[in-house]
């Protein structure tokens, strides 16, 4: 029922706090308990079969398990009414709302908080609210639901959260519904790859340590830095440059943006997991002592320095991050290969790939949401009004374009969900192509395999993004990611960018041509 996390204080960026946010739904938000599509309805359906399925497991009786499953989809129903969009959860000054817990009680009457921190084994004064209308509800449905409906729900998610860590017919029941249903999965993934994403996922930095050793050597990490590091002085360049923000914001932009953390591979110190318990013929056991592990690492960081050094991603993960309340980008080793980096590849390649993720995860710190938050990573408005509002009307014509887009045939991306991860996929592309000029390849015309530089650079981005979904994950990904499909977020920005333009003379009446006076002009 609690949402609960020890996270930085967005205004307050060398403290950590207590934060409380929404939770209390199954499916994956709100809009899978109200849309009327029969693909949702369809999810519903076998929701209710996948709560059934776990009581029957456990020995209740079907007439009775059907019942308990009507009443949970019901009350987690009226949870989802309480619950703020994927879109509204985007605006960082909407989501924070700070208290003292003498406060907050005020508002959840019934429900007993320091009772409930001290269960949690928290001692504070002060509390971040992320969604203060998902509390206040929660406080009315505890008194007009009956307790069983609530037990049940409570059991019904504990089962649910242990089930690919059970027996067989639990890791089925939970595989057919999460993988099958949801995801349009057909078969099982091989138990290698479902064994390296657990440990990735539960003991990280340990398996980290392993692949950093074997895969990722002192040489890739140096000419990553040095790309870093060029993509850096690019946007520095163009920040200066700028026509349509004021001296004074540019000034704070460029200390913003010098004051960048750069963190490439793995970290410099790693996690201890000593007082983990491993026992080979207990494997939902080893969870619960990994859970309680991390748990136990969470609670302690409240009333301690927050710990600027410390990683999110694991050195195997293929991903790239920009944190705002750090200041931070961070590539981890497992993005640094092919096909996003090849230390043996040309510079097209290169900046093409990796480059545009570098300047992505920089523009980031400029994107709807980052440009909030200041050099130290203070929630903190730093924008001259005339360039807030020049900037909100420059992102307009982001949300419009990518709000055109569509998948299986009606479904249209959600241009402000989707804000951010546009603008800096069109940023990173402008930056990186930049800081490819720069390079020897990028100031000739060599050809190789009969392709231009440039060429070689756009192809690289877009092959950086091939990938293939189910229709069932298009569907839920439309919903819930802040991504762009992927054949969206490559044609989206490369529509927006005239070097592309030029390097494969596209014209008027080009299906990728897109009129001059509705291209991006931003970062």
């Amino acid at each position: 029922m609690f949402g609960f996390g020890v996270n930085l204080d967005d205004k307050i960026s060398t403290k950590n706090i207590v934060g409380l946010s929404q939770t209390g739904l199954g499916l994956p938000n709100r809009d899978y308990y109200f849309n009327t599509d029969a693909a949702t309805q369809n999810i519903r359906k076998e929701y209710l079969k996948y709560i059934a399925k776990l009581f029957t497991l456990t020995g209740t009786d079907q007439a009775r398990a059907d019942k308990q499953a009507s009443a949970i989809l019901d009350l987690e129903t009226a949870i989802a009414k309480s619950h703020s969009t994927p879109t509204e959860l985007r605006d960082p000054i909407k989501n924070y709302n700070k208290f003292a817990v003498a406060d907050f009680q005020k508002q959840v009457p019934d429900i007993d908080l320091k009772n409930a921190f001290g269960r949690m084994l928290v001692k504070t004064d002060t509390i971040l609210v992320g969604q203060p209308t998902y509390y206040q509800a929660l406080n009315n449905l505890l008194k007009t639901r009956p307790i069983a409906i609530w037990k049940a729900k409570v059991k019904f998610e504990a089962l649910s959260h242990a089930a690919p860590y059970m027996s067989k017919d639990f890791d089925h029941a939970h595989f057919d519904f999460f993988k099958k249903v949801l995801n349009g999965a057909k078969v099982k993934e091989e138990r290698w790859k479902i064994v390296t994403v657990v440990i990735d996922g539960s003991l990280g930095e340990l398996l980290g340590q392993l692949y950093a050793a074997r895969y990722f050597k002192p040489e890739a990490k140096q000419r990553m830095l040095t790309l870093v590091n060029n993509l850096q002085a690019v946007y520095k360049s163009r920040i200066e440059k700028l026509d349509w923000m004021s001296a004074e914001t540019k000034q704070r932009a460029l200390a913003k943006l010098e004051a960048f953390t750069k963190k490439i591979g793995y970290p410099d110190k790693w996690k201890k997991y000593d007082d983990v318990q491993i026992d080979h013929t207990m494997y939902y056991k080893n969870m619960q002592s990994i859970a309680r592990h991390d748990y136990q690492e969470m609670i302690q960081k409240l009333g301690k320095p927050v710990n600027k050094t410390e990683w999110d991603m694991t050195p195997p993960t293929v991903n790239a991050e920009y944190d705002p309340t750090f200041n931070e980008i961070a590539f981890p080793a497992g993005i640094l290969q092919f096909p996003f980096f090849d230390f043996a590849a040309d510079d097209a390649i290169n900046y093409g790939a990796i480059g545009t993720v570098i300047g992505h995860e920089m523009t980031h710190g400029f994107d709807d949401q980052g440009r909030q938050y200041d050099k130290d990573g203070n929630l903190k408005d730093w924008w001259a009004k005339m360039d807030a509002d020049q900037f909100k009307t420059k992102a307009q014509v982001v949300v419009d374009q990518y709000s055109q887009y569509t998948v299986l045939n009606n479904l249209k991306v959600n241009g402000n969900l989707t804000l951010g991860e546009n603008i800096a996929d069109i940023g990173g592309l402008a930056i990186a192509y930049q800081a490819f000029k720069m390079t020897e390849q990028g100031k000739g015309d060599v050809k190789i395999n009969g392709l231009s530089p440039d060429q070689r650079f756009f192809l690289s981005f877009a092959q950086a993004f091939r990938g293939k979904n189910r229709d069932e994950v298009t569907r839920q990904l439309i919903s819930i990611d802040v991504h762009s499909p992927e054949i969206h977020r490559v044609n989206g920005s490369v529509s927006n960018n005239e070097a592309f333009y030029r390097a494969f003379n596209i014209n008027p009446g080009d299906k990728m041509y897109r009129p001059e006076n509705e291209r991006v002009r931003i970062w």
